[in-house]
């Protein structure tokens, strides 16, 4: 089975210095992976409870030096296919800083996420406050489609259910059955535009003593509106992170039907046959 990890960061992201290109690159060889793409933080916004860390989140990475790094990481590294990608922080209020930019530059992919929302970042905690799950999820989710629906201009949602990672309550995960009308609309714009659902391994991760898990119905009901791509993206900040548990999401996306799973290349969908 043909594997490659779509949601990475290198040294160029803010957050991303305990890896470089090259170590995270030779990690995913070592690990059986076809490929990777490099999708560091593009984020214009920094919320209030980041003060004084503005220097951190530099309104966009150096894209000239990250892509110049994967190309001379790519002469020297064999066996790996390495591709140039942008993970976007949508926000409303950067709407045509965020449009200027992707105009500006050439990737391989690019990642529609929020990070950032209501003027806080969810993983201090304070977006949760006077929320129950539902109108926290909910809340989240409506952002997601109305930021992506605007920008148009990606490839892969990312992680729609980061907003479980760092949640207070015993609803740890994010499931259709809860916000059916938002996810049909979510999904069927995917499905019609031909972008890709991204399964993110970090999320599923043990968290704060919770561990949010992925539901499949949410996946069953994509393809059922007609949606085939399914990225798979460790979101890793660290080398030892790159692929994980790949073949069990892979075989789970075959289980529930699915034909192949996707990469994109100079913005092009490349499926891989499962």
């Amino acid at each position: 089975m043909t594997l490659y990890d779509n949601h990475n960061h290198s040294q160029f992201s803010f957050d991303g210095g305990r890896t470089s290109v090259e170590r995270s690159a030779a990690s995913a060889r070592d690990h059986g992976l076809a490929g990777l793409c490099f999708t560091d933080h593009c984020d214009f916004y920094v919320p209030p409870m980041k003060a004084g860390f503005e220097h951190l989140v530099p309104e966009e990475f150096d894209v000239a030096a990250q892509q110049a790094e994967i190309d001379a990481v790519s002469s020297r590294l064999q066996g790996i296919r390495i591709l140039k990608g942008v993970e976007v922080g949508l926000y409303r209020d950067c709407r045509e800083k965020i449009r200027q930019y992707l105009d500006s530059w050439t990737f391989d992919q690019v990642i529609a996420s929020v990070h950032y929302i209501d003027n806080t970042d969810p993983f201090y905690g304070g977006y949760y406050k006077d929320k129950d799950w539902k109108e926290a999820y909910g809340h989240y989710l409506e952002t997601i489609y109305e930021e992506m629906t605007w920008l148009g201009n990606f490839d892969i949602m990312g992680h729609y259910d980061y907003v479980a990672r760092y949640a207070p309550y015993a609803k740890e995960s994010i499931f259709y059955k809860d916000f059916p009308d938002i996810f049909d609309r979510m999904l069927k714009y995917l499905a019609d535009e031909g972008k890709a659902v991204e399964i993110n391994t970090k999320t599923y991760q043990p968290y704060g003593g919770r561990t949010p898990v992925l539901d499949k119905d949410i996946l069953l009901r994509f393809k059922e509106l007609g949606g085939e791509f399914i990225s798979l993206g460790s979101d890793s900040h660290d080398p030892e992170r790159t692929g994980d548990k790949f073949p069990y999401y892979a075989g789970l996306v075959k289980s529930l039907g699915f034909r192949y799973l996707v990469h994109f290349e100079n913005r092009k969908p490349v499926p891989l046959l499962l």
